[in-house]
Formats: structure tokens, sequence, C-alpha cells
């Protein structure tokens, strides 16, 4: 996909926009959190070595002995240790209270942020262009806005401010250490640098069997996603079996991939307890040792444990953070790629006129890739006309209603499509889709009710213009006999209805629309030649003034059009109403034949049983 440009980073500050100040107050209660968390040792060092024990209390005690004569000298404290228990007490209610506060902030400032970033993927993938649904796997684009957004909302909501809060809690003991002991900081800290390099090592080859097990899952979901959608044709074809050897495929990949990372994190896990270990004992053993060489005092040593204790897991779990990174920077990436696929954009002043008009498709080429479908192909649909397209599969006449809805854009040098004088690449896009009814030969339908399936494209309409369409759409008898008649909920992309009763509530749909242009795109094929012969001659009457553009296989369908064109490998083989294109040799005729020879048989059949 083509990249816009812009960082991680500023993409993530964008939806940030209005909630930093939530972070910001997030980080700032949790430092101050941190500062009276790491004045509880303090308390404890203070009463060991001043209160309980005899040590002067001299100048560098500062504040601390100033406090001591405040609450009574140390007399009075060593008789009332309650207060110092009180001290510890106070210091853990309030560290505990700011941390309260921080996590309400990070909690509603990070379920902000992700309802934007959510809003904003749903709205960007709206307005892409129908190439770049059709180059992306509907699974792995659910995967991205389901999993990925989720992992991005655990990397604001947790590493970001774990990372922030790991720099302030060790920055902030480190200096406490150093005040008291420089020996005994300088043997904890030794081991620090030691456990980032060994994190950063295992950051670079977890961030890259992240992004391999993310792009399995994409595969799977994919996989997962398409068995579903096409569950009927599995079954029709007794293909269970191939289904599922070839999903276990793609779960034993996906399940390979993440035992690999579970490797690589075990043995990270491992050495990181070792490390974590060592850095521990190293501290006791060489605090005792100054301990009973009077370097260092009671208080320090069991200060300098308790900070080392303190900063051993924000350290360790470097690594773990840094993995979680590694994994949010892939999420980062592969959102990215949705938000900055170019979404369509009409040039500026776009036209919106009255597409009652007469349709011109002037010198058109279009290619699929390499793939050559259309190749100068001119003709001229008058407005209030019915057009007939006739020709093989893969001569391109899908492509024509594609073209003319603009659901892919003609190259340049392509020709040009003009309805009335606008050129409709400089049609409004929404203005020109209204204004062209499209049904197709395999029409999507929701998973709501009957009615709201007909009028979707109305607000509320009354129940009484759905029938009048559907009636017209020759379905409105079935849909009554349904039990809860238009009430009755359709499955999934319409699973629960026959194919004819899909197409035919479909064309319901784009009648009660009215728009000045219908396109039918052998929107028929799964109806009975009866029923598909009241349909047409009930939109005849309902779309007399009306632009119609019949796409179809039959030539039932297709003769009674003012004009029908003939394609033929993208090119345009004859033209002409039916009486004259039956009149000479040509396709439409050899069409004619045998459709009608299959007829007489079928009659001669069915009048001998």
């Amino acid at each position: 996909m083509k990249k816009q440009g812009g960082s991680s980073l500023s993409m993530l500050n964008s939806f940030a926009k209005g909630l930093r100040w939530r972070f910001i107050v997030a980080i700032l209660t949790s430092a101050v959190a941190i500062l009276f968390r790491f004045l509880t040792p303090q308390i404890i060092r203070y009463t060991l070595d001043f209160i309980i024990g005899e040590e002067p209390m001299d100048a560098a005690a500062g504040i601390a002995a100033a406090i001591v004569e405040a609450l009574g000298g140390r007399a009075f404290l060593r008789a009332n240790l309650i207060f110092c228990a009180l001290g510890i007490v106070a210091c853990s209610l309030i560290s505990g209270l700011l941390n309260y506060i921080s996590r309400i902030n990070i909690a509603k400032g990070s379920e902000g942020f992700t309802k934007k970033l959510r809003d904003k993927l749903f709205a960007h993938i709206q307005r892409l262009p129908f190439q770049w649904h059709t180059d992306n796997q509907t699974g792995d684009i659910i995967q991205r806005c389901t999993f990925d957004v989720e992992t991005v909302r655990n990397f604001v909501a947790a590493q970001l401010i774990e990372v922030l809060q790991t720099v302030i809690l060790v920055s902030t003991a480190l200096v406490m250490m150093f005040s008291m002991n420089i020996t005994l900081s300088l043997v904890c800290m030794a081991f620090i640098p030691v456990i980032v390099c060994y994190s950063l090592f295992f950051y670079g080859r977890i961030s890259r069997q992240f992004r391999e097990a993310d792009e399995a899952e994409g595969e799977l979901l994919a996989g997962i996603q398409e068995n579903l959608t096409g569950v009927r044709v599995v079954r029709a074809f007794g293909r269970e079996k191939h289904e599922k050897d070839r999903f276990d495929l793609k779960l034993n990949f996906f399940t390979d991939k993440w035992i690999d990372m579970g490797y690589t994190l075990g043995f990270y896990w491992g050495v990181g307890d070792l490390a974590t270990a060592s850095q521990i004992l190293a501290v006791v053993c060489a605090g005792a040792w100054l301990a009973a060489t009077n370097r260092a005092t009671l208080g320090e040593l069991v200060a300098f444990i308790s900070y080392t204790t303190t900063i051993s897991w924000p350290v360790r779990s470097l690594g773990r953070t840094l993995s979680e990174l590694s994994k949010a920077g892939v999420s980062i990436h592969r959102l990215r790629d949705i938000l900055e696929a170019p979404a369509e954009q009409d040039k500026p002043g776009a036209m919106t006129p009255d597409l009652y008009d007469d349709i011109v498709f002037d010198h058109v080429g279009f290619k699929y890739g390499e793939a050559g479908v259309l190749e100068d192909l001119s003709f001229h649909i008058p407005k209030g006309s019915t057009f007939g397209i006739l020709g093989a599969t893969g001569s391109g006449k899908s492509t024509i209603t594609y073209l003319l809805n603009r659901l892919y854009e003609l190259p340049e040098g392509g020709g040009a499509i003009r309805i009335g004088d606008a050129d409709i690449r400089d049609i409004d896009r929404t203005h020109l889709r209204r204004g062209i009814g499209l049904v197709l030969q395999e029409p999507f339908l929701f998973s709501k009710s009957v009615r709201r399936n007909i009028g979707v494209s109305l607000d509320k309409p009354p129940l009484e213009l759905i029938r009048k369409f559907a009636g017209v759409a020759a379905v409105d008898d079935n849909i009554m006999e349904f039990k809860d008649g238009y009430d009755t909920r359709v499955g999934e992309r319409g699973v629960t209805l026959s194919g004819g009763q899909k197409q035919r509530i479909a064309i319901a749909r784009t009648l009660i629309m009215d728009p000045p242009i219908m396109v039918f795109d052998d929107s028929t094929s799964s109806v009975d030649m009866e029923t598909d012969a009241k349909i047409w001659q009930a939109i005849r009457e309902n779309t007399s003034q009306k632009t119609v553009i019949l796409i179809s296989h039959r030539i039932s369908t297709l003769m009674h059009a003012d004009n029908i064109l003939v394609l033929d490998n993208g090119r345009v083989a004859q033209t002409g109403a039916h009486e004259e294109l039956i009149a000479k040799d040509g396709v439409y005729r050899r069409v004619y034949q045998m459709q009608s020879d299959a007829l007489l048989l079928k009659g001669a059949a069915e009048y001998a049983e």
C-alpha cells in the first residue's frame, strides 16, 4: 500500500488530541505516588538507625531530623513507635490514592483514544476504493480492526505508562540509594545495563516472531470467514474434509509460530529470573559485608534491599514491556497501512448535474492489472431508453457498470464516460452513485428484516410503499408467505432465502430508490423465465421515464430493449434493436437460435411427460 508519510508516534498523537491532559495527570500522579512509595524504606531506615538505634542525627539527615524533633524527639518516638508505623501507613495510603487517580485517567484516556481510532478506521474503510477491498482479504481487515486495535489500546493504557513509570522509579531509587551508600549503589546498578541490553536483544527477535504470528492469524481468520461465507457451496460439493484439512494446515502454522515465540519468551524469562536473583543476592552479600565493617548501617541495608527488590521487577519486566511494545509497533504499522491508504477523493468543485441525461462511452479502454478487459469501446444510451448488453463471460459486461458507477476509475488515456455534458470523473461520487441504482447478479442482503432490506435507502418508508415495489419485483407473494411477513429476518448475506428471492428483493430495493439510471446486471438469472417476463413487464411500466441498462444472457430479457450492445472480448461486435440483430448473421442471432432451440426441446420434453 502506498504510504503518505508520518510516523507512528504522530499518528498516536493525533488520536490523543483532547485527551492529552488525562495522560499528563496520570504521569504526574504516578510520579508523586512513586516518591511516597519510596519514603517507606526511608522511614524504616530512620526508625532502625536513629529512633531504635543510636546513630547520630547529623546535618545529612536534613528534613528527617527536623521532623523527628517536631514530633517530640528521639526519646519520645522510641517510646511511641506507633507514630513511625502511622507514617508508613500514611505514605502507603497517599501512594495508593495517587495510583488510583492515575489509573482512572489512564483508563478514560485510553478508551477515548481507542474510540477515536475505531471511528477513524471504520470511516476511512468506507471511503477506500473498491480496488483496495478486492486486494485485501476481509478476514485480515477484521483482524486489524479488532486484535490490532486492542493491542494498541493495551500499549496506550499500560505499556507506554509502564515505561515512563520504570524510568521515574529507577531514577528516583538510584538518587536515594546514592545519597545513602555509593558502594552498594554501584553494586546494584552494575546489573541494570546487563538486564537492559539483554532485553533489547530479545526485543528485535520477539518483534519479528510476533509479526509472523500476527500475519498467520490474519490468514487463519480470512480462511474462517471465507468458509463461513461459502458454507452452502462447501456442503453442496461435499468439501467438508477438504476445508477441514485446509484449516488444519493454517491452524498448525499459526500454532507453531506462537509456540516458537513462547520458547523465546520462556528462555528470556528464565535467564531474566537468574539475573534478577543475582542482583538481589549481590546487594545482600555486599550490604552484609559493609554493615559488618561499619561502612553501612542496618537501616541502610534494609532500605537498599527494599529498593533493589522494588526496582528489580520493573527492570526485569522491561523485556516483557519491550516485547509488548514490539507487538504494538507491528499493530500500529498494520493500522497505518489502512489509515494511510489513499481514500476516494473528488476533484475540487465536483459537479452534481442532473443525471437524467444521455450516457456516452467514448473510446473506453480498461485493464485489471495486465489483463485487458475493454478496448476502444464506444456507444450511446439516450436518456429514458432501455439499453441491453449481451456478451460471453469475461467480455466486460459487469466492468461497464463498475466504471459507470466509478467503483473503478478510468485510467489516463482510457477514454471518457459522460452523462450529458459532464465527464463522470468530474461528478461528485456520492451524487453519482445515488443516481445510479445497481442490481448485481449476486446481491448482498443485510442480516436484518426483509422490510429493512428493501427500504434501506430511505428513512422509515411506509409498508405500503415497500409492498408496492416488492410487487413490481414479483416477490410480495413470497414474502407474505413467510411466518413473520416483511418482519422476517434474513440470515447473514440472505442465506435463508433462495437465489431468486434475494435477486427480487434486491430489485425492489433499487426500484424504491427511484434513481434516474438503473442497471440490472444479470439480476434475474436465478428466476424462472415466466417470472422473469413478469418482472420486466412490471419494471417497464414503472420506469418508463428512466434510463435502464439490462445486462443478461437471456435474449427474452433483452429483446424488448430499445437498443442492444453485443460485446466480444471487450469490443463492440454488434449494436441494434432485437429485430435488426436477428435479421443478420452474428453472435446475437446464434445465441437467439440456441436459446430458442433449448426452449423448444424443453417444451417437447414437458409435453411428452
